[in-house]
């Protein structure tokens, strides 16, 4: 039992890390949006073209990421949206148990699908480095490594909580 709490605490860790260096990557990306906005109507206005293809898809692969390497850090945090109606009306014990069914049951079968659908489309990126149709455009292999990759991160976080489920409420700490 003592390895498994150890195993959901580092898991823990993992995303709290990496819910951190998302948020700095929100900020990232709304910098780069405003720097397109500005770009596009500054450029009509001087009547030069300031912005790219690449910018517009760097903002595009940031949304993407931040959304796919959120989804853990908000699993772990308890902020993800509920469409659970009995939840808030049951015991914390009825929490824990529903908790861990929603993750053996939902979560953490799609995250194996989603990881192993995945996996085809990035390896032939990774084979042909795949890049952007559009002139000036980004790579596109590194945004497809990310679906697998923030799938299984979700995954581990699932894994994480069923442990923590498996624990008695009073047991269950937050990193």
């Amino acid at each position: 039992m003592q390895r498994l709490r150890r195993l959901a605490t580092g898991i823990d860790r993992l995303t709290a890390a990496l819910g951190r260096t998302v948020r700095w990557l929100v900020l990232l990306m709304v910098l780069v949006a405003a720097f397109n906005a500005l770009a596009r109507y500054g450029g009509r206005f001087l009547g030069v073209s300031l912005s790219s293809n690449g910018w517009l898809e760097l903002q595009w692969y940031l949304f993407g990421v931040v959304v796919l390497l959120a989804a853990p850090d908000a699993l772990r945090r308890d902020a993800h949206v509920r469409v659970d109606v009995l939840h808030g009306r049951v015991s914390p014990a009825w929490r824990h148990r529903i908790d861990a069914a929603g993750a053996l049951l939902l979560l953490l079968p799609f995250c194996v699908f989603a990881v192993v659908v995945s996996l085809p489309s990035v390896r032939a990126s990774w084979a042909v480095w795949e890049g952007s149709p559009d002139p000036g455009g980004l790579p596109r292999w590194p945004i497809k490594t990310v679906v697998p990759v923030a799938f299984a991160l979700l995954g581990l976080q699932g894994i994480a909580e069923l442990v923590k489920h498996g624990l008695p409420a009073d047991e269950v700490a937050d990193p």
